[in-house]
């Protein structure tokens, strides 16, 4: 059992480390504003066309940040849930078709 458990562990930390690895992006208003994660929904970088910046008022950009940055984290968080899927299949198998039961 503390076997099983120390596995659980060792591949939730290599999980982590890839997610870590993998970066996903959210746009908005075509490209003006980009915003990229990493798998694990940590906000790396925000990125704003400096002419759309120059001409948008501040509420503009405010919502469109909001959209970018939930569009990167949409992205992050199918990312993330993919990889736990594939994690928990390759410990435990299919269960005998019990899967599905869980959304897969």
């Amino acid at each position: 059992m503390f076997d099983k458990l120390f596995e659980a562990q060792q591949k939730a930390g290599e999980m982590k480390k890839r997610l870590d690895g993998i970066t996903v992006s959210g746009t908005a208003e075509g490209g003006k504003i980009t915003v990229t994660a990493n798998g694990n929904k940590v906000l790396q970088t925000i990125s704003i066309d400096g002419s759309f910046y120059a001409e948008a008022d501040r509420e503009e950009v405010e919502e469109l940040l909001v959209v970018a940055i939930n569009k990167a984290l949409e992205q992050a968080d199918s990312v993330n849930q993919t990889e736990m899927a594939a994690m928990t299949k390759d410990m435990f198998g299919d269960l005998g078709g019990l899967g599905g039961m869980f959304g897969k």
